[in-house]
């Protein structure tokens, strides 16, 4: 099938695409890196009349470190993001997720901003977002609003943007804390959807653990926190995490705590299964 006609308007500035988003209301439609949207209008699920190019966009780009806060433009690709010095001094979990996400073609071209609104739970990097406590910068005609990580992936392909509204970017405050990052997905096949995902992210204060985030990804309808297992982690040391007993609990916890739900091709019950799996394999990779 090939996509309905539509106009085309490529953009300059975040101003001038507030201003077609308000100019055409629901008959317009953004296209960021184009990896979900194009295959989405030759199927005619979707028939914008205004199709509104953010390529041209300057100011959504490019990722930046200033006082202890690294912000990535939404324009930023999935390339850009593993090959940034800045991302893998700092942020070294988006580094390790990215070979991860389909392949090397899509991941030229697709971009942060639009696999966060695109908001798919099968997706990495809102996975990733909520890990690492981000804040997502959003656009509207009343200026910018941040909202946090967790506040902003609301449903299945649903987020927190309200109408007229566009994602700018996604900011991460620095720890203070050493860190250790573990990241894995299991698929049918390299490159495939995510049958189920881990992201772990701990912070440690002198060796004991500070912080923690264990969140999973492609088991709902959104990412979702392990908080069970993030408060068997509090104050622990990676001794600790290494004990088969601990690695039990923290499994059992785990399958317990995190309600899933069956897609096309595999059940709630086996991806209950991988759940536990995954985040066996996370505990005894960072204590390895």
């Amino acid at each position: 099938m090939k996509a309905a006609a539509f106009n085309y308007q490529k953009a300059s500035s975040v101003d001038e695409v507030l201003n077609l988003l308000i100019k055409n209301g629901d008959n317009a439609k953004l296209i960021a890196g184009g990896q979900s949207l194009l295959p989405s209008l030759n199927m005619r699920l979707s028939n914008p009349e205004i199709l509104i190019d953010l390529q041209g966009v300057e100011e959504l780009k490019g990722i930046t470190e200033h006082n202890g806060v690294i912000r990535i433009g939404a324009m930023t690709t999935h390339t850009e993001i593993q090959d940034s010095d800045i991302i893998q001094k700092h942020l070294p979990i988006l580094h390790q997720a990215v070979p991860h996400i389909a392949h090397r073609a899509i991941r030229n071209l697709g971009t942060w901003g639009g696999s966060c609104v695109y908001a798919d739970p099968a997706a990495e990097w809102p996975a990733c977002a909520l890990a690492l406590d981000a804040v997502m910068v959003i656009a509207g005609s009343n200026g910018q609003r941040r909202v946090a990580a967790k506040d902003f992936f609301l449903d299945l392909y649903t987020t927190a943007l309200q109408e007229n509204e566009l994602l700018v970017a996604t900011e991460f405050t620095l720890s203070k804390y050493t860190s250790v990052d573990y990241f894995d997905e299991l698929s049918r096949r390299h490159g495939d959807y995510a049958v189920t995902g881990i992201v772990c992210h701990l912070e440690l204060d002198q060796g004991i653990i500070a912080k923690s985030r264990v969140v999973y990804f492609s088991v709902a309808s959104t990412p979702v926190l392990a908080e069970g297992v993030q408060a068997l982690l509090q104050s622990k040391t990676l001794q600790d995490l290494s004990q088969t007993t601990f690695i039990e609990q923290a499994r059992e916890m785990a399958k317990s705590e995190i309600m899933t739900l069956s897609d096309l091709t595999n059940s709630a019950h086996m991806k209950k299964h991988l759940v536990g799996v995954l985040l066996e394999r996370a505990l005894q990779h960072i204590t390895a």
